[in-house]
């Protein structure tokens, strides 16, 4: 029986795209929690050890590791041959979209999640001149990739078509948290967003980390 480990952390996204993906795939595995706000030095051993760059996710597969989600996610696709990994063409379509993901919707959300931390966070960024002008840019940024959301989505109901993919794993990493972000989903987005929570397998990021 193969044995998957997958450590990571409810408030990364790129920790719950790959979480998101084993459930769908329904996928045995086991969870270890990182705390991503530590020093890295201070995470566990085993962790440091198998990860080159000390960040999660990572997904131990026999002991193997595997770093960076959106290579995690076409390793789950093509290996179980689920969520677009049944076809030469389902995969095409995920690499196409963890692509758009990772530079274009997946860069501004989490910078924009960033820079509204509450004020007792020491992690908060003090509000400065720059610091809003990049906000704005980062807005505009989002208001571009709503459209070709809307585009890449097409009839939908979800990016691989009737069902969900590698593609929706990679979006909805960050989409979940467009309230903490501070910008509004469109109406294709809120149908897409639905249809997302709607599947048995979704959980919440917690839950996904419940046992870790």
């Amino acid at each position: 029986m193969t044995d998957i480990l997958l450590y990571g952390h409810p408030e990364s996204g790129h920790a719950c795209k790959v979480a998101l993906a084993l459930s769908l795939a329904g996928v045995d595995h086991r969870t270890v929690l990182v705390d991503i706000w530590a020093a890295p030095e201070s995470r566990p051993a085993e962790f440091l050890a198998a990860s080159p760059l000390a960040e999660v996710p990572l997904l131990l597969i026999d002991g193997e590791p595997f770093f960076q989600s959106g290579a995690i996610l076409m390793e789950i696709a093509s290996r179980f041959a689920c969520l677009g990994g049944e076809t030469a063409g389902g995969l095409r379509r995920g690499r196409e979209l963890l692509m758009w993901e990772a530079n274009r919707i997946g860069m501004c959300l989490p910078q924009l999640i960033e820079s509204r931390r509450t004020q007792d966070e020491p992690r908060r960024v003090p509000e400065t001149e720059p610091l809003a002008r990049a906000v704005e840019w980062l807005k505009g940024r989002y208001d571009v990739d709503c459209a070709r959301f809307a585009q890449l989505l097409g009839a939908g109901p979800f990016f691989h078509g009737l069902g969900p993919g590698i593609g929706d794993c990679a979006i909805w990493g960050y989409v979940q948290w467009l309230e903490k972000a501070g910008v509004e989903p469109t109406p294709v987005m809120s149908g897409w967003i639905a249809a997302m929570r709607a599947l048995p397998a979704m959980k919440t990021p917690e839950a996904f980390f419940m046992d870790a």
